[in-house]
This record gives C-alpha cells, structure tokens and sequence, in this order.
C-alpha cells in the first residue's frame, strides 16, 4: 500500500477548448501502483500512485486520443510501469525510457518493441544526474540508428552548458518543459533567447509543456503562455506540447488539467495551428501506430 501524498488533481475541470481528432499529451509519467512496480530504492521522490487507469481516465475526459508516456526517476531505469501502460492502449500509447548512457543496442530494441521511441537525461538538481557531454555525443549515433529521440530536461541555467553539443547530435533532441525558463524574467532572458537559437536546428524539437512551472502567477499563466505562443509562431513544424501530468515535485496544490488544456487557447490560438502542435507534429515525431 501507497500511503504518500498524491500529486494529480483528484477532480480536473471539463476543458472549454474542444481538441481535435487525435490530439496527442506528449508528456506524462505514472507511478506505481507500488504494489506491483516498486519504487527505485535510491530515488529520493517516492510519490502517491498514479495509475495507469487514473491517466486514461483523465484523456478520456479531456478529448485526449494519443499519448507519450515518460519514464519517472521514481521508478528508476526499470521502465515496466510505463511498459504497462503502453501495452493496455496499444497504438495509441508510447514511451520514453530512462537508461544509462551506455545502453547496450539489444536493450534499445527490446525497448523499442515494447513501444519506446527515445530515452531522458535529466539536469536538474532535484533528479539524478544526466549523462556528460561525451556519454551524449557517443550514444546520439546509436539512437539515431533506431530512430530513437533524446529528451533533455534542464534547468534554464545549464542551457548555455548544454546547447552547443545539442546543436551537434544527429539524433531528434526534445527540449521539455521550455528548458524550464522563468516567465517572471521576460522574454529577451538569456536562457529562453538560447533556446531559440537551439531552436532553429532541424534536429531539436522544443515541448512547450511546463506553463504552469514557468510561471509566476496562477491559472491561466498569462506571463508564460506567450513564451509557449512565440516558439509555436517560430517553430509550428518542430513544437509539442503535454500536460506533464500528475504534476511532480510541483510547487503548491496539483494543477487542474482541465485549465492546463485550455491555456492551449493562447498557446496556439489559430485551429490550423492547434492541430500541428496537437496531431501533426507528435504523428511525425513519434509515428503513431506506423512502426509497432
């Protein structure tokens, strides 16, 4: 039994955006249930459950069709929660793994089989550490072999550090969360002007997810949604968004996601618009459903 705190909003309000046919939720993770996938023994974030059902629940109710499920540092490099999750909405559902650096290409494809289309490497303070520079450099190759993305989560001060050997990687690289900028910091900040200097690679891909983090301010996060707005405008081939449902580590009460979907208003206010960052795009990164 799972006695911690959960992290999802128990009762999310009904969004008043109505998503198109195939809308994709590019980022979510689940936890546990503990009972049946243990949380990693080293892992310092050991949250409440958040299951499978609960997270197809939720899409069910925001007019979600498609989802990328990523890997939690809850559970460590033992990726069967997320295996399990896939293998219930097969098609539908995909994954990104947590792996060491050095992953041998067996474990890539028996990954892939399962349905996992990349791996992450965090660099944040609150999370294991990611793999150096030369670790990325080395595994890209490999990734792109097998057609496989990287997925970075940075701090927006370690951007600087991270940009130029991402700029140089063969492989799709996904920036998530904005590169967890500072909304409050305004929009010719150094970070966010990185990244979309990043940005303009072919090869990286920027989730504009993580509103509700970047901001300062609660619901509807006015002072974020126009950084998400401006990379859409930028980027409209190369941007996806996600919920980041159930909303770890977040600073105060979990977020509604209902009011998350409807910052999407702002985001990509335009239904031509909306529909690339929500089908579009996730269709030709991830390949729903072409490459079981």
């Amino acid at each position: 039994m799972n006695d911690a705190p959960r992290t999802w909003h128990s009762a999310p309000s009904a969004p008043t955006l109505t998503l198109p046919d195939g809308a994709t939720d590019c980022h979510v993770h689940v936890f546990g249930p503990v009972a049946r996938f243990p949380y990693a023994p080293e892992s310092g974030f050991k949250p409440g459950d958040a299951p499978k059902e609960a997270l197809f629940a939720l899409h069910d109710m925001l007019g979600i069709d498609r989802c990328v499920i990523v890997q939690s540092g809850c559970h460590g490099h033992d990726n069967s929660a997320v295996a399990d999750a896939i293998a219930a909405r097969p098609g539908r559902y995909l994954g990104i793994a947590l792996a060491p650096p050095d992953i041998l290409d067996t474990r890539i494809r028996a990954l892939h089989a399962q349905g996992f289309r990349g791996v992450r490497f965090n660099y944040m303070a609150h999370l294991a550490p990611g793999a150096s520079h030369d670790e990325l450099r080395a595994l890209a190759p490999r990734l792109a072999d097998h057609g496989w993305q990287l997925l970075i989560h940075m701090e927006a001060g370690l951007i600087d550090d991270l940009a130029p050997v991402l700029a140089d990687l063969p492989c799709p690289v996904v920036i998530d969360h904005m590169a967890r900028i500072d909304a409050t910091q305004g929009m010719d900040q150094a970070p966010f002007q990185t990244l979309l200097r990043l940005a303009e690679k072919p090869h990286v891909w920027v989730k504009v997810s993580g509103s509700e983090r970047c901001s300062g301010q609660e619901p509807p996060y006015a002072d974020a949604t126009p950084f998400a707005a401006r990379l859409v405008t930028l980027f409209p081939h190369r941007t996806i968004w996600g919920t980041d449902w159930p909303h770890p580590n977040f600073r105060a009460a979990p977020p509604d996601d209902g009011l998350l979907v409807d910052t999407l208003k702002a985001i990509a206010p335009e239904p031509a618009a909306l529909q690339r960052l929500l089908v579009d795009n996730p269709q030709r990164l991830y390949a729903f459903g072409e490459d079981a």
